[in-house]
């Protein structure tokens, strides 16, 4: 993902998705899964290769949000496996995702052009699934803001959070109200502006350092 952008899709943390494309008996099987890391994903291709132990090649890619890319064509020729799976993901909008694709060889050569499209439909059929299942999300910058109002305020003050593109994620009652609230990165200035005139200058809201998360 390119830095500065403000949001990438992502798999639901802790779900796997699969997908097989199979061509003149050799068969290709897509493991897509979210990782934070590239442990995670190092750990991801290690079970793979555990489960899929009698296979000739698994080959991963990776993209993180901070930017980082990775692939390898493990033992195939070069360019016809890893990069077209990391084209998948890129084409996907995905970043925090790992994808492992497992050959089973049907003992025919497919060559360069062969491997390349086999290697991006079986990637294609494991995103395609993800989408259909709905465990692909989207992670936005958002930034968090704590509000602290009296009892008398709380009623108008959700309205003016729902009305500034924001959410109140909880609230905590005691002397006084403090909700803590998200709003899509630059999009809480003006609500805390809006809140800072009700309360006639008085600061009311304190805004936290911005953060992907699902909104």
């Amino acid at each position: 993902m390119a830095t500065g952008e403000d949001s990438y899709r992502t798999l639901v943390q802790g779900f796997e998705t699969l997908g097989a494309f199979e061509d003149r008996r050799s068969r290709f099987v897509a493991s897509v899964r979210h990782v934070a890391n590239a442990a995670e994903a190092e750990a991801h291709l290690a079970e793979i290769r555990a489960l899929h132990h009698d296979a000739r090649h698994h080959v991963p890619a990776l993209i993180l949000a901070g930017g980082i890319e990775r692939c390898s064509d493990d033992g195939e020729p070069q360019r016809t496996a890893g990069l077209p799976v990391l084209e998948v993901l890129r084409g996907a909008g995905l970043a925090d995702v790992s994808c492992v694709v497992t050959r089973y060889f049907g003992g025919t050569l497919l060559g360069p052009g062969g491997l390349a499209r086999a290697y991006t439909a079986a990637a294609q059929k494991a995103i395609t699934a993800a989408e259909r299942d709905g465990t692909i999300i989207e992670m936005r910058l958002v930034t968090p803001v704590v509000v602290q109002i009296p009892y008398a305020a709380y009623d108008r003050v959700v309205r003016m959070v729902a009305e500034g593109g924001g959410k109140v994620k909880d609230s905590l009652f005691a002397e006084d109200v403090q909700l803590a609230c998200a709003f899509p990165t630059g999009d809480e200035s003006p609500f805390m502006e809006a809140l800072r005139e009700l309360a006639s200058g008085e600061e009311l809201a304190r805004a936290g350092d911005p953060r992907f998360a699902a909104f």
